[in-house]
């Protein structure tokens, strides 16, 4: 069995995947519809050490369809995680063949996510439930590529079947070369809290690399995880959710232990009207009008949680923002905000 840190907050070595040496020990997690391209290069450039595409249905990548052709894309986000599902082998290991074609670096499986309309097609956090047809898909995915694969799980269907130990096990002699495991069943989806103590079980089968994920939003939590898990990383999700400066945060906080406050409020303007103008340019004006609103309303609610201003303020300018009809108009609005959250806050705050 590895050996643990003493530390693992802060002494720890830096870790592989195969060949692949991120920069820090701190990935964006795969969202659905939030990790695209331009959230992903956003993320990096700010200081994120891996970053994962949303989840891709292999099948649609083999067939070509332009939404998931969108999803792999990965200019400027380092290396290029792209993370695939599925139920059959054969698409698996086709569609991870046409991402490693098409540019990935690593190849995620999923087998963590909780939706029902993943889990109702056999794919996702439902494969825990047959190890054997998971591990199918694991060495079909192995076998068709040069690159290394990596495996995200939850910790068991429901509280009856934890199996992600033995799921861990089986995947790494399989070929795998990192887990990722969200401290929650399926069957809770994101109720509770997530149980990242009960991950060290999982560190403690395998010698490969473990991530821990789920509920890491600040700092202290980012240490909380580490500690009880005894992971090499930490992955992020909804605490990125308009923030993509904060898994670069956590990063630097656990290399140096400073603790940077958010950015001020032009800053976070900045950051969050070029994310904008990107994901119009990437999906074209009339989709991405509609996908970027998702990220409009966090990125109000994170300046709000910066300054402190009273949430009617919020909640009169989400309305505003949000029911933008036009590209120009939504920017102006936004501007418009966050200007007013500025007037409403302590000087210190909004400089």
């Amino acid at each position: 069995m590895p050996t643990l840190c003493a530390d693992p907050v802060n002494h720890c070595p830096s870790f592989a995947i195969g060949n692949i040496a991120p920069p820090n020990r701190v990935i964006l997690a795969p969202m659905s519809g939030v990790t695209d391209a331009p959230f992903r290069r956003l993320a990096a450039r700010l200081g994120a050490g891996l970053v994962v595409s949303e989840m891709i249905a292999s099948p649609s990548l083999v067939e070509g369809r332009r939404d998931a052709r969108l999803r792999i894309e990965g200019q400027g986000v380092g290396p290029n995680v792209v993370q695939l599902a599925g139920c059959e082998p054969r698409w698996m290991a086709e569609g991870a063949r046409i991402a490693e074609d098409s540019g990935a670096a690593i190849i995620d499986i999923n087998m963590g996510c909780p939706a029902k309309q993943v889990t109702n097609g056999a794919s996702g956090s439902a494969l825990m439930r047959n190890l054997d047809h998971a591990l199918a898909l694991v060495e079909a995915t192995v076998s068709a590529v040069s690159i290394p694969v990596t495996l995200k799980m939850r910790l068991g269907w429901d509280e009856r079947s934890m199996n992600a130990p033995e799921l861990a096990r089986r995947a790494e002699q399989a070929g795998v070369r990192m887990i990722t495991v969200h401290g929650r069943t399926r069957c809770q989806f994101y109720q509770g809290n997530a149980d990242w103590a009960a991950i060290r079980a999982v560190k403690d089968s395998v010698s490969i690399p473990v991530a821990a994920n789920g509920d890491i939003d600040s700092f202290d939590k980012a240490d909380a995880a580490l500690r009880a898990s005894g992971a090499d990383a930490i992955m992020v999700g909804r605490g990125a959710q308009g923030r993509p400066w904060f898994p670069g945060q956590v990063a630097r906080y656990l290399a140096s232990g400073r603790r940077e406050p958010s950015p001020p409020l032009d800053t976070q303007l900045t950051l969050i009207a070029a994310l904008y103008r990107e994901i119009l340019a990437h999906y074209g004006v009339r989709i991405g009008l509609r996908h970027a609103r998702k990220h409009l309303g966090w990125a109000l609610d994170a300046a709000t949680a910066t300054t402190r201003v009273p949430t009617e303020l919020l909640a009169r300018w989400r309305r505003t923002v949000l029911t933008a009809e036009t590209a120009n108009d939504a920017q102006a609005r936004l501007t418009e905000a966050y200007s007013a959250f500025a007037d409403h806050a302590p000087k210190r705050l909004a400089a």
